[in-house]
């Protein structure tokens, strides 16, 4: 019961008609440099992450740790 290529292409067809060629363009745009943005906070958060994980701050200084 999936969606049939027809059914799509009239979906498109009324998103088309209903905000526009450039319109559609700038929410694509802007779609993708959002996807960016996530995707560079994401490996940046990983990369303070194994920081912390191996005793140094995001500097490069070690902690000093109370175990």
């Amino acid at each position: 019961m999936g969606i049939s290529v027809t059914k799509l292409l009239i979906v498109l067809a009324i998103v088309l008609v209903f905000f526009g060629g450039q319109r559609l363009r700038n929410m694509g745009s802007d779609l993708g440099s959002a996807i960016k943005n996530f995707r560079g906070a994401l490996k940046e958060g990983e990369e303070d992450e194994s920081a912390e994980n191996k005793g140094e701050d995001i500097g490069g200084e070690e902690k000093s740790r109370k175990e």
